[in-house]
């Protein structure tokens, strides 16, 4: 990545709705070269979409809880089982497969109290894998949206020269 895409990055990064127009003008590039440049960077793999975000207690879904998952016995076939029935559950907003003491770190949305405690006991715990669960409430959550790609030396040397 070159100058003019780590432009193009961080702008659509901070509104992917922004137009071509938009992006070239800020990125002191040609409409044209915003475009190709766009293009080339989904080719790569390097932007893979554009997301919503939700206001998830607007949506009904005021409660959210981050749930430590350990599966037993911990094989291939029980975790990559568990991880895909867990990532097509409607209340889940987000499966982490981690290392450590647990195998999953599952993150939910629900409307309520009543709502979470049937998750884990009803859904999760049912499992036979699910060897134990641990559940934290979240009272809110931060994400960062700036988070900036690793530079090669290439390029510091060109911002520097």
């Amino acid at each position: 990545m070159d100058e003019v895409d780590l432009a193009i990055l961080r702008l659509l990064r901070s509104d992917a709705r922004m137009t071509n127009r938009e992006v070239a003008a800020r990125a002191g590039v040609s409409p044209t070269t915003a475009l190709d440049r766009t293009r080339a960077l989904r080719e790569r793999g390097i932007i893979r979409g554009a997301i919503l975000e939700v206001d998830l207690a607007a949506v009904g879904r005021g409660v959210q809880a981050l749930i430590a998952v350990r599966i037993r016995p911990p094989s291939r076939r029980n975790i990559e089982s568990f991880r895909d029935w867990a990532a097509t559950l409607p209340d889940v907003v987000g499966v982490f497969v981690t290392s450590g003491a647990e195998d999953f770190i599952v993150h939910v949305a629900v409307p309520d109290n009543d709502s979470l405690y049937a998750f884990v006991i009803d859904r999760l715990t049912e499992r036979p894998e699910v060897a134990d669960v641990r559940t934290s409430v979240v009272y809110e959550h931060l994400a960062n949206r700036e988070i900036e790609p690793v530079v090669s030396e290439t390029v510091r040397s060109r911002r520097r020269g």
